[in-house]
């Protein structure tokens, strides 16, 4: 008779040592910055350009950075 045994994966296998929450961890701080990055892109999109110069802001980069998506830093 053959038996089989079950080999874990690495990522299993670091589950298994509680890895779990650090990764959820991870991912929820990923999230957050992709949030802010989404609320920050919106409203810079939505400044007129006198208020981007008394910001220091050029209106050309800030309409780029804008349009970035979220996920790019």
């Amino acid at each position: 008779m053959t038996t089989l045994a079950r080999t874990a994966t690495p990522f299993e296998a670091a589950l298994d040592q509680g890895a779990s929450s650090a990764l959820l961890a991870g991912l929820a701080r990923r999230v957050a910055v992709w949030k802010r990055r989404a609320r920050t892109r919106r409203a810079l999109s939505h400044l007129e350009p006198h208020m981007l110069r008394d910001l220091g802001l050029d209106p050309v980069s800030a309409e780029r950075e804008a349009a970035l998506p979220f996920w790019k830093g």
